[in-house]
C-alpha cells in the first residue's frame, strides 16, 4: 500500500467516530426538505451544491418563510463563514498544491474533515502525501451525508404531515449549540444573537438572520478584544 492509499484509508477510519451525529442530522435534513415542500430532487441537490447541513436547513427555512433567494443564499453563506478559517489553517500545510487540488479539497473541507486533518497535519508536516488524508476524510463524510440525505428524503415522503417534522429544525440547532454553553463569552454571543433575531424578525426580505449574525460577530470581536487587553 503506497503513501497515498495509506493516508486516504487512515483518514476514513479516523473520521468514523465523528460521523455518529452526521447520520441523524442527514436523515432529519432530508425529511425536513420534503416536509417543507421542496421535493426530493431539490432537497438532494442542495446536499451536493451546498454540502453543509446547518446552511441547508436555514436556506430551506427562509425560502419556505417567503424570503428572497438572495437573502436565503446570503444567510446560509454567513453560517458557513467558519470554513474560511478552516481553509486558512489548512493552507499553511498544503500551500504547495495546485489550484485544482485546492478547489477540490475546499469543497470537502467540513467540520469533521478539518478536525482530524488538522491534527494529522501538525504531526506529519513532512508527509508529501498528507493531502490524501484530507481527501479521505472529506470523501467519507460526503458519501455519508449524501446517503443519509436520501434516506431522509425517502422517510419524509412516507411520514404523515400530521407529525409536523418541522419541529426538528429548532431542536437540531439547539443540539448544535450545546457544546458552546461551556464558556460565558459563548453564552453571551448566543443570547445576543437570539434576542437580536427576535427584535429584527420583521426586517425587510427576512434579512434578520444576516443582521443579527453580523452584530453578534461584532459583539464576539469586542469580547475577544477586551479579554486580550485585560491579559
Amino acid at each position: 500500500m503506497n503513501g497515498k492509499t495509506k493516508n486516504f484509508f487512515k483518514a476514513t477510519i479516523d473520521v468514523l467516530p465523528l460521523l455518529i451525529p452526521v447520520f441523524p442530522f442527514g436523515i432529519i435534513f432530508g425529511a425536513i426538505g420534503i416536509e417543507l415542500g421542496f421535493g426530493p430532487y431539490v432537497t438532494y441537490a442542495t446536499s451536493i451544491i451546498i454540502f453543509s447541513g446547518a446552511s441547508q436547513i436555514v436556506f430551506f427555512q427562509l425560502l419556505s418563510a417567503g424570503a428572497s433567494s438572495i437573502v436565503a443564499i446570503t444567510s446560509s453563506s454567513v453560517i458557513s463563514t467558519r470554513h474560511l478559517l478552516y481553509g486558512a489553517v489548512v493552507n499553511q500545510y498544503l500551500s504547495n498544491l495546485s489550484i485544482y487540488w485546492k478547489i477540490g479539497l475546499s469543497y470537502i473541507l467540513t467540520d469533521q474533515a478539518f478536525a482530524v486533518s488538522n491534527e494529522y497535519f501538525k504531526k506529519n508536516k513532512k508527509d508529501k502525501f498528507k493531502h490524501y488524508y484530507l481527501l479521505g476524510a472529506g470523501v467519507t463524510l460526503w458519501i455519508t451525508w449524501q446517503l443519509t440525505t436520501i434516506i431522509g428524503i425517502l422517510l419524509g415522503s412516507i411520514v404523515p404531515e400530521e407529525l409536523g417534522l418541522t419541529f426538528t429544525i429548532p431542536l437540531t440547532f439547539i443540539a448544535l449549540l450545546i457544546n458552546y454553553f461551556r464558556k460565558i463569552d459563548h453564552i453571551i454571543v448566543i443570547i445576543a444573537s437570539g434576542v437580536l433575531s427576535v427584535i429584527m424578525y420583521n426586517a425587510p426580505f427576512k434579512s434578520y438572520i444576516i443582521f443579527s449574525s453580523l452584530i453578534s460577530l461584532l459583539i464576539a470581536y469586542l469580547i475577544v478584544k477586551m479579554r486580550k487587553q485585560k491579559s
